[in-house]
């Protein structure tokens, strides 16, 4: 017998649930209603239509309702809001947005994908501004039209996270001068404040006006005025602060959310209603590693709740592991990636880790595009299960957190890591991959083999004039800048110098990555000396987390030169 589906919400969720529905029953009837003229469109790839990248507006549409039907026998109902659910009588109330007239339409099994809208508070003078949001197509178009006719001088972005920092590249790229406004004191905030400054200096040395720390609070005619009392000269502000769940009608309906006001659904995706289904940035999801729920507005996880749904329908086992939170955004020419949780995040759970940052080549040296990329792994203690990771670079970044990710979900430790078999050849990556770098890494501080301190915490060394050894040859103190007051005694002679260092104080070595400086520690230990760390990332780490606060606090800085 014939069941009837009714998906509230197109694009990620609500298309591909309506698709596997289609897969698993030919007879069945499946309506999905998306309130605008676009059912399934990229929308991740949005902002980049403002530089052109996407050079059509219509590109970004991937399936268009004559396409569903077509191709799926799908009745894809554009220009349709759902109003309301009538839960006592598996109907909903819909309104046909073209010509205001509303009609029912009953259901055997309800899919809810509505979604989250952008925060956009009303605040003081916005009515003077020209203010926009991008959700969808439509938003997007609308902002792209404006700006070409106006050619604004100044163009404000109010937030920095994925949407926020996609706008701001793109924005750029096609030729306009931009301010970016951050309210916490740095750029996407799921990446830890130690790897993030890299990504503060790529952001300026392209043009951009970074304000941190500060938000939008009030508009005037061509002005946005900040909550410090700074004014900025901005004809066109994009609100990009946020994201809330699209969850009224189902509030409405009775149906349950969480704290932060998304969804509540089971391990099958259902809500408190047995027959009415949940999925996407409308609902929260069950983090396994902090062993709590949270909404979690990635399409990956989206798209995996969508195809479980339709098959829980129909009546096949689904896996409902929870999720970790992988990602991964491209910062102008620089890219990084996440998995799993930051230390950000671990200062709020009670948990003992540690965390090793490495600085290897993405592939091996003599290639012409080799790279640097700086790799966090986090780890818990005493288990070495693998926590977390971020990766910036030039380079691939993203296979690398792959493999963590992967190990993550497999309750891997870093002792795992440096056993991996990991594709090599010289134009893709090292024989010793980053990823296993990470694990010999972490596995030594894991287990006691040798002692580190981070490269966030050198500026309060060298304040309380601590020894500090500088183990990279002479030559390239020039080119790639030094500490001050470091003392430089390069590996090549370090045994030979041994008697320079003194045993009675704490010694804190450093080379260019980190990679020879543990070599010296090694050898110090072997010769005695108890107090003996290695800064991790070594000197480029110091660099890239000291130069953008240097530069915005004009304070002293505790480095002769950067070496950019």
């Amino acid at each position: 017998m014939s069941k009837k589906y009714l998906i509230v919400g197109g694009v990620a969720g609500g298309a591909s649930a309506a698709a596997r529905l289609r897969r698993l029953g030919e007879e069945d009837e499946i309506i999905m209603f998306e309130m605008g003229p676009h059912v399934s469109f990229s929308n991740c790839s949005l902002p980049y239509r403002l530089s052109g990248e996407v050079k059509n507006t219509e590109d970004l549409v991937m399936m268009t309702p004559e396409k569903f039907k077509g191709m799926y026998n799908i009745d894809a109902r554009v220009n349709n809001e759902v109003i309301a659910i009538d839960r006592e009588n598996k109907e909903i109330e819909v309104k046909n947005l073209l010509d205001d007239t509303t009609y029912r339409e009953s259901y055997d099994k309800l899919i809810l994908s509505p979604g989250a809208h952008p925060v956009a508070p009303n605040l003081p003078g916005i009515e003077k501004a020209n203010v926009f949001t991008i959700r969808n197509v439509v938003d997007i178009d609308k902002l792209h039209r404006f700006i070409e006719k106006t050619k604004p001088t100044r163009i404000t972005v109010a937030g920095a996270g994925f949407i926020g920092i996609e706008v701001v590249e793109n924005l750029v790229l096609a030729g306009y001068n931009v301010t970016l406004v951050q309210s916490p004191p740095q750029i996407l905030n799921q990446i830890d404040d130690d790897m993030v400054q890299r990504l503060h200096k790529e952001v300026i040395d392209h043009g951009v006006e970074l304000i941190l720390g500060d938000r939008v609070a009030a508009f005037d005619t061509n002005k946005v005025i900040l909550k410090s009392g700074r004014e900025i000269e901005s004809e066109v502000v994009i609100m990009s602060i946020g994201i809330v769940p699209a969850t009224d009608i189902a509030v409405k309906a009775g149906i349950e959310t969480g704290k932060k006001g998304a969804i509540t659904v089971d391990a099958n995706y259902l809500t408190n209603d047995p027959d009415i289904y949940a999925v996407g940035d409308a609902i929260e999801v069950y983090n396994i590693l902090t062993q709590s729920n949270a909404p979690l507005a990635l399409a990956g996880p989206a798209l995996k709740q969508a195809r479980s749904v339709a098959d829980h329908i129909h009546g096949r086992n689904i896996s409902n592991n929870g999720y970790i939170g992988s990602s991964i955004v491209k910062v102008f020419n620089i890219n990084v990636a996440n998995t799993g949780l930051s230390e950000k995040m671990l200062a709020n759970m009670d948990l003992d880790y540690d965390a090793i940052v490495i600085v290897p080549k993405d592939k091996v040296g003599i290639m012409p595009d080799a790279e640097d990329l700086a790799f966090k792994l986090i780890f818990e203690k005493p288990t070495g299960r693998i926590l977390g990771a971020q990766a910036i670079g030039l380079g691939n970044v993203d296979k690398r957190v792959d493999v963590i990710a992967t190990a993550i979900k497999f309750g891997a430790t870093v002792d795992d890591l440096p056993d991996l078999e990991l594709c090599y050849a010289p134009p893709f990556g090292t024989g010793k991959d980053v990823v296993n770098f990470s694990g010999y890494v972490a596995s030594n501080i894991l287990h006691g083999a040798y002692k580190q301190v981070s490269f966030s915490k050198v500026r309060e060394l060298y304040e309380d004039g601590a020894y500090i050894l500088d183990v990279r040859e002479t030559y390239e103190l020039g080119d790639e800048g030094q500490l001050k007051n470091a003392h430089n005694i390069p590996l090549s002679q370090l045994r030979e110098r041994f008697e320079e260092i003194p045993k009675d104080v704490p010694v804190y070595v450093h080379c260019r990555s980190g990679q020879r400086s543990y070599n010296a520690v090694l050898a110090l230990q072997s010769k005695g000396y108890k107090q003996v760390y290695n800064i991790a990332a070594g000197f480029m780490g110091i660099r890239s987390y000291e130069y953008y606060r240097d530069l915005t606090t004009g304070r002293e800085p505790i480095v002769e030169d950067y070496g950019y």
